[in-house]
């Protein structure tokens, strides 16, 4: 039988941890209950995942990831859940927690709600750690007496956001792998293979066919010149980030970025996946719709979508309601808009808004894939005609060098 590693909690408070053999994780969580302990993580124990961990642990950032974040969302939602007050959770999580940056957030929240503050508000005086996002549904959590449910959502609605970024990023690896392979291939036949062949050319003393010319040209240039082709990617990198903090460069990027095949359609998509997920989120913890809206609009990474929101936002409190201004924008999907209006009618918007978000999530995913399956041929075949032309450059010039017809 597979082996788990745990962590639990005794009803006295004391943290365990340790290693048990199941038929799945649900097995050992009921043995654990059963043993009267308070499950709080549950994973398979393998040899790779050990060795993850002494990774990790030694590789540690000192400053709070949101997969900290997450980790300790689900397991205070536990504890909270299994009936514990909030400063024995804050407790618990204080001794089983190995990270020193962690513990000492921990130990600082732990502080401030011992002196009396709420737990947002202790929260938020961790200044750049948790989100506007993350601070209004525990201020929702602690207005409804339903804290122990709202980080259950919360931790929920934060794995369900890594799924996603995950999804898009191992799609992303087999393009940046071959796109690697291509330049690198390339720098080696200009910096190494054609130099070779060059004083030969010289020393025929005729003219090189045009091709051939521009070969040996990107070759000299990379050969004696590949210091400033390095700065001057620096450079160009430096000035466009530096462009994109100013609204109005970044307005009109963002807005190109929509307007292209493919890759606009996808963007948008996975906006409008947050942006109904994180409103649906908070309008189902008791945050007004407006404030709602105004949190889900600052998640939004396209500003032609995010400056969209804010004449909805200012439509909503003319009493126009939502679904009627986001159809007029025109920026949002039809289908997503009329499942919002649906939803308006029919008094469950915030389902209707998470069932949104799980149809988006769903189409990103169906669009990465399509998009994979278009960019891998295009890929290969852009690498086998780059580098077949400077093959056959080169050749061309060896026949006319040495007089014979092709």
């Amino acid at each position: 039988m597979p082996l788990y590693r745990y962590k639990a909690v005794a009803p006295t408070g004391e943290a365990q941890e340790g290693e048990m053999d199941g038929l799945g994780q649900s097995t050992v969580i009921e043995r654990l209950q059963a043993m009267g302990l308070i499950p709080i993580k549950v994973e398979e124990a393998t040899a790779a995942s050990a060795t993850g961990s002494a990774w990790k642990t030694l590789l540690r950032k000192k400053a709070v990831t949101q997969a900290d974040i997450a980790v300790f969302t689900q397991e205070m939602a536990t504890l909270l859940r299994a009936g514990l007050p909030l400063d024995r959770a804050l407790g618990i999580l204080i001794g089983l927690s190995a990270n020193p940056r962690v513990l000492e957030l921990l130990t600082q929240v732990r502080n401030d709600v011992r002196g009396g503050a709420a737990l947002s508000a202790a929260m938020e005086a961790q200044t750049g750690v948790f989100s506007r996002f993350y601070l209004n549904m525990i201020r929702a959590g602690e207005a409804g007496g339903a804290l122990d449910l709202v980080l259950a959502r919360l931790a929920e609605f934060m794995e369900r956001s890594k799924e996603l970024r995950e999804t898009v990023k191992s799609a992303l690896i087999y393009p940046a792998i071959l796109v690697g392979v291509a330049l690198l291939s390339v720098a080696v036949l200009l910096v190494w293979v054609v130099p070779q062949f060059t004083q030969m050319f010289e020393d025929s003393g005729k003219a090189l066919p045009l091709a051939t010319q521009i070969v040996v040209a990107s070759g000299d240039m990379f050969q004696h010149y590949w210091w400033a082709l390095i700065l001057g990617t620096i450079g160009v990198y430096s000035w466009f980030t530096q462009q994109l903090r100013r609204p109005e460069f970044r307005f009109r990027w963002d807005k190109r970025l929509l307007a292209l095949p493919l890759v606009g359609d996808l963007l948008a998509k996975l906006e409008v996946a947050r942006f109904s997920r994180t409103l649906g989120t908070l309008m189902g913890n008791g945050v007004a719709l407006l404030t709602a809206l105004s949190i889900a609009k600052d998640t939004l990474g396209n500003a032609v979508l995010a400056e969209g929101l804010a004449t909805v936002a200012a439509r909503l409190k003319e009493g126009q309601g939502l679904g009627k201004p986001l159809l007029d924008i025109g920026l949002f999907p039809k289908l997503a808009v009329h499942m919002v209006m649906v939803g308006e009618e029919t008094g469950k918007l915030q389902e209707m808004l998470l069932r949104v978000a799980d149809i988006y999530d769903r189409e990103v995913q169906n669009a990465v894939k399509r998009m994979l399956a278009l960019m891998e041929p295009v890929l290969i075949l852009g690498l086998g005609l780059v580098i077949g032309g400077i093959i056959m450059s080169v050749l061309v010039a060896i026949l006319s060098v040495n007089d014979l017809a092709l």
